[in-house]
């Protein structure tokens, strides 16, 4: 019996010393996989695209030969990068990046493509779009959560030229939010699809710009229709993903919004009725990164996009976990970056134009959630 308990121990001992090498290694490489060289290539992809006009995907609806005309003219600080949502990610991505390093050799460059685009004038010309009858709706929810989203890393950026740019940008960040409060009440069914229009996703990045900025009463409305959409659903059928053009998991990305919303002993409840079981007991995940038949396809690309945007979902899920859950997800997580890392390339601009934001975005919550 003693020799049967010691070595039961020793097993014990060698499987948490694995785990803590796991841990440490997950951690020690998400930041690794950032450095100041990789980040300047990024820099240099929205630095090209968020004064690139054309190709141009504009989006909006046209009420009459009027409103026929170049694209850099009623959206003058967001027209590049291939569509708006893009050109918005695009500057939330060159602000964390001057922000991460903001002695590289790129930093006033960057400054001076910010200041260029986010001017007074250029925002009141995108508010009047937004306000226009026919484009109330343009970019819901997609765009309009990575507009919050680049208002927050303002927010929390401690420098005179992040309160310049916030002050510019709050027009339009004001009316997104009343977009948000007026739209989230009379939704009545949540979209779960892996594409822009997904809810879950565009209420996360809403709600962590409502947390951010102590805006209660956007966190309540977020906090009330999330329980509202999610809080019933069971057994989300995971084997079903990914589709063709996802660059959101429908079943991990509602999940991720819940680690949010959801205090952390009812998260774990939620979470194991909401995700199917292994046979050891353990939750089910998708371990196996999208793959990708054709990266000079714009739709057929989003699978990378689905690598990291699943990367960011396991890494808030795995912070509400219990060890062992934990790893396993964050495990994986990294296993997905690596992945589609090395599809972020120059000179394909199906892909170039927004995956580094994702895989910018996907390291910097494996950093922050690992800590």
């Amino acid at each position: 019996m003693k020799t049967k308990l010691l070595t039961n121990t020793s097993s014990a001992m060698r499987y948490l010393f694995i785990l803590y090498l796991l841990v440490s290694t997950l951690f020690v490489n998400s930041q690794d996989l950032l450095t100041e060289d990789k980040a300047a290539r990024y820099a240099g992809m929205a630095l090209k695209c968020i004064h690139q006009e054309y190709p141009n995907k504009p989006g909006e609806v046209l009420g009459s030969d009027r409103d026929v005309k170049p694209v850099r003219e009623y959206r003058p600080a967001f027209y590049g990068c291939f569509d708006w949502h893009s050109a918005v990610h695009g500057h939330w991505m060159l602000v964390k990046l001057l922000k991460k390093f903001p002695d590289s050799p790129d930093a006033a460059q960057i400054k001076e493509a910010l200041s260029k685009n986010l001017r007074p004038e250029n925002i009141a010309v995108e508010v009047q779009f937004f306000l226009d009858s026919n484009n109330r709706t343009f970019e819901r929810p997609y765009g309009w959560a990575w507009l919050l989203k680049l208002a927050e890393e303002l927010h929390t950026w401690d420098h005179p030229l992040a309160r310049e740019w916030e002050s510019v940008l709050q027009p339009l960040t004001d009316l997104i939010v009343s977009n948000y409060q007026d739209f989230l009440p009379k939704l009545v069914y949540p979209v779960r699809v892996g594409e822009h229009s997904n809810t879950a996703f565009g209420m996360a990045f809403a709600l962590d710009y409502a947390r951010t900025t102590q805006n209660k009463a956007l966190e309540a409305t977020i906090v009330t229709r999330a329980r509202d959409f999610y809080l019933s659903d069971e057994n989300c059928p995971i084997g079903w993903e990914p589709s063709g053009f996802d660059f959101f998991s429908p079943c991990f990305t509602e999940a991720e919004l819940m680690a949010r919303v959801l205090p952390e002993a009812e998260f774990s409840s939620w979470i194991h009725q909401f995700l199917p079981t292994r046979p050891d007991g353990r939750l089910a995940f998708l371990d196996e990164p999208a793959r990708v038949g054709d990266r000079s396809d714009g739709k057929l690309v989003h699978l990378d996009g689905l690598n990291f945007s699943r990367a960011w979902a396991y890494a808030m899920i795995a912070s509400k976990l219990e060890p062992g859950s934990r790893e396993a997800f964050q495990q994986a997580a990294m296993q997905h970056i690596r992945h589609s890392l090395s599809a972020i390339s120059d000179g394909n601009y199906a892909g170039e134009h927004w995956l580094a934001t994702f895989a910018v975005y996907a390291l910097y919550e494996m950093e922050r959630l690992t800590e």
